[in-house]
């Protein structure tokens, strides 16, 4: 089968080739091995078959994912052929008709499906979102296609350590924690989930990871004395009992801890729930579930249980058939432990999620494949994550889902056209859109967009939407867009065709008076004055004409006055409004982007940016630009995930604003010192003390301290004098 391969590589690849093919439902028949071996050498002479892929040979890769696959996931035959011949460059060799004739249709549209998506991840990078599990649903037409990506990156995760290419390892590693991770998590297979987020961690936040490692090594020797103390007891009643069981204890995963410790905000040390006990036991099915509740009551006679932390998955499983009794005692040293309590049958779903769960109905063989497959379809394309596991409607079988020209990933309504898009993107993108690049070919503003394609928008400054848009677009939101557009063009036209007319007026030393040009807007034939200004602002009536056919109104009127001198007609009668002003405090301190000001915007409440900071803006879906200091916790996350949304920012001015900052004092708590605090504080100009919250625990208080000022200079000179504070250890701002 690998005669063709070097010597090292061959003895691997067939060792491996060997033992898959010892599992069950995976045999090959001798046409399956004599084509399949046919396929491989003719890619190796051909030279289509890649000679690396990202630090192994593409036939071990392929085979490393298969024994996952088959072992971890429950995939069979046309699993593996798909990926050694996908994997081999086969398909630029063999058509998809000679792949169905050879191997079945099954096999070839796996193929297909790999080559398809395999092209999206090469021209666009993965990021976190559920859209993107949706477009490889959208895209792949066999669900198994998206177990093999997630045996795929367990695989590369695993291999990734002796690959020298640092931003591939950066890819890989965000593409397994944002993607592949939540699939695995989505079908219950729990074990390669969190190998995924383990490993991820491992590139991602490498201190994080090791130092995490590092304490869990220092650490294990007590852990599991701690461990054997805590479960000898429990054995003992549970063999009393008669009950027929294993136990084990698991450490929970460094990316568990890693999310803990940044939940909670604290070290290592402050985690106190590093362990779990698992209780397996071998149960017949129809005494499962109370002989799991006899060992809840024997463990809770035992340890004081936490009442909030009880989850019973026995009477109602989770959606992806899992079934488990959570609780949560207190052991000795008063230190919380988690126990689980399942049986075997149970503690095989857990760890294989779905396609052991399909394994235990009891069904034939060729069924229960077709049966498990649409379920994982199902419950893949079920966001709500119902409580069972019966089928669900594809909810999102017609959405599309493309590209932006940087890699990020947009959910559009069925049908959506590039106007369509531009509008999802930005109000200003769309008002400006006259046409669009579908996969680098220029396509207008009503061509439809399908997914997986890469879409940029084209803009020109001069282009204004009209109510023609109206008819292509197919989103409410893009709708709602385009009428609120022509209704601000419509102000603006009113805006320009009045200063027009009034500095031509002025031109021609003519007094401008709004009854006349009422009585000239019906004379034209005009029901709405606001089409009148239009027609003006869009040069359709001449400037001049208009104050001629004025003037002539003008003139009729006079006469009719001068014949009626003897009596006060009403018409004559004129008052004069004065216009209401609301007084507007011009206070505009910022430029947003391309020196934009009067645009709306608030100050980010995470981080509290205020005048002299480092800024920058984001537009919200629908809060408008939020504006976040530079160093804003949530920054980082921002530009990886909607880099799109940023626009620049900066001060322009020091106005009259002033702004709310929240100070972190920590200190020793001597008597006096809140005094000594508040004094400095009180003594600053244009400064106002909101809001003071202070906690003490063993000798130290940290506190914090919300103020009102002007800048950031302020704030500094504020900061510098409260570290001279006798007692005061830290002042930094939150």
């Amino acid at each position: 089968m690998f005669e063709f391969l070097p010597d090292n590589i061959r003895i691997k690849a067939t060792d491996s080739y060997k033992a898959l093919l010892q599992a069950d439902g995976v045999s090959l028949s001798p046409s399956d091995e004599d084509r399949l071996a046919y396929y491989l050498s003719a890619a190796q002479r051909e030279g289509v078959m890649p000679d690396d892929y990202l630090g192994q040979h593409p036939l071990l890769h392929a085979l490393h994912a298969a024994e996952i696959a088959v072992h971890s996931i429950g995939l069979k035959r046309d699993s593996l052929l798909s990926l050694l011949i996908f994997h081999a460059g086969a398909t630029q060799l063999f058509s998809e008709q000679e792949i169905t004739d050879d191997f079945g249709a099954d096999v070839n549209k796996i193929v297909q499906g790999l080559v398809k998506i395999s092209a999206l991840l090469q021209q666009n990078h993965i990021g976190e979102s559920d859209n993107y599990r949706n477009l490889l649903l959208t895209v792949a037409d066999d669900v198994r296609v998206i177990l093999l990506l997630i045996a795929e990156s367990v695989n590369l995760m695993r291999h990734l350590k002796d690959y020298p290419d640092e931003e591939q390892k950066q890819q890989s590693s965000e593409e397994a924690a944002y993607l592949y991770a939540p699939l695995a998590h989505k079908l219950g297979l729990y074990q390669l989930k969190s190998e995924l987020e383990d490993l991820s961690l491992k590139y991602m936040e490498h201190d994080a990871y090791y130092l995490i490692k590092e304490k869990l090594n220092a650490t294990k020797r007590s852990r599991d004395e701690y461990i054997a103390a805590f479960i000898g007891p429990i054995e003992e009643k549970l063999k009393a009992a008669g009950l027929k069981f294993h136990m084990k204890g698991r450490t929970k995963s460094i990316h568990s801890i890693w999310q803990k410790m940044k939940k909670q905000r604290c070290g290592f040390e402050g985690i106190y729930d590093l362990f779990a006990i698992r209780i397996i036991l071998d149960a017949p099915r129809e005494q499962e579930k109370a002989l799991c509740w006899q060992t809840y009551s024997i463990v809770t006679d035992m340890y004081q249980p936490n009442p909030k932390r009880l989850r019973d998955w026995l009477s109602v499983p989770k959606s992806n058939g899992y079934e488990s009794l959570h609780t949560t005692v207190l052991g000795p040293q008063d230190k919380w432990v988690e126990i689980q309590i399942r049986t075997e049958r149970m503690d095989e779903i857990a760890e294989h999620g779905l396609a052991a769960h399909w394994r235990y109905k009891g069904v034939k063989q060729s069924q229960g494949m077709d049966q498990w497959l649409a379920a994982v379809r199902e419950h893949l394309e079920d966001s709500d994550e119902p409580t069972t596991l019966e089928p669900a409607a594809a909810k999102m079988q017609n959405d599309v889902f493309v590209f932006t020209p940087k890699g990020d990933l947009m959910k559009l309504s069925p049908g959506a056209t590039i106007l369509d898009f531009a509008y999802h993107i930005h109000s200003n993108v769309g008002n400006h859109c006259t046409g669009g690049k579908v996969n680098g070919r220029h396509v207008s503003i009503s061509q439809e967009l399908h997914s997986g394609e890469t879409v940029e928008i084209i803009t020109l400054s001069t282009q204004k939407p009209n109510a023609g848009w109206l008819q292509i677009v197919r989103s409410p939101r893009a709708k709602a867009k385009i009428r609120l557009a022509l209704k601000e063009t419509q102000v603006r036209d009113a805006a320009y065709a009045k200063e027009l007319l009034n500095r031509r007026f002025k031109n021609r030393k003519i007094e401008m008076e709004e009854s006349i040009i009422s009585h000239l807007v019906k004379r034209l034939g005009f029901k709405e004055t606001s089409d009148f200004y239009r027609q003006i602002a869009e040069e359709r009536l001449n400037v001049n004409d208009i104050i001629d056919r004025y003037l002539e109104i003008r003139e009729e009127k006079q006469e009719a006055k001068s014949k009626k001198a003897d009596t006060q007609s009403a018409e004559e009668f004129f008052y004069n409004s004065p216009e209401e002003q609301r007084a507007r405090d011009n206070d505009d301190v910022l430029v947003i982007d391309q020196n934009l000001k009067g645009v709306d915007y608030s100050l980010a409440k995470c981080c509290q940016p205020i005048y002299g900071d480092k800024i920058f803006g984001f537009v919200t879906v629908n809060n408008g630009i939020k504006i976040h200091r530079m160093t804003c916790p949530n920054a980082a996350d921002m530009r990886l995930h909607h880099p799109y949304r940023i626009v620049k920012a900066q001060w322009s001015g020091k106005g009259t604003s002033r702004y709310n900052i929240t100070l972190r004092i920590v200190g020793q708590d001597d008597i006096g010192i809140l005094n000594n605090i508040t004094n400095v504080i009180s003594k600053e100009e244009r400064l106002t003390i909101r809001n003071i919250k202070v906690d003490s625990h063993d000798g130290m208080f940290s506190g914090f301290v919300v103020i009102m000022l002007d800048d950031t200079s302020h704030l500094n000179a504020l900061i510098k004098k409260l570290r001279t504070i006798r007692g005061v250890k830290e002042v930094d701002r939150w």
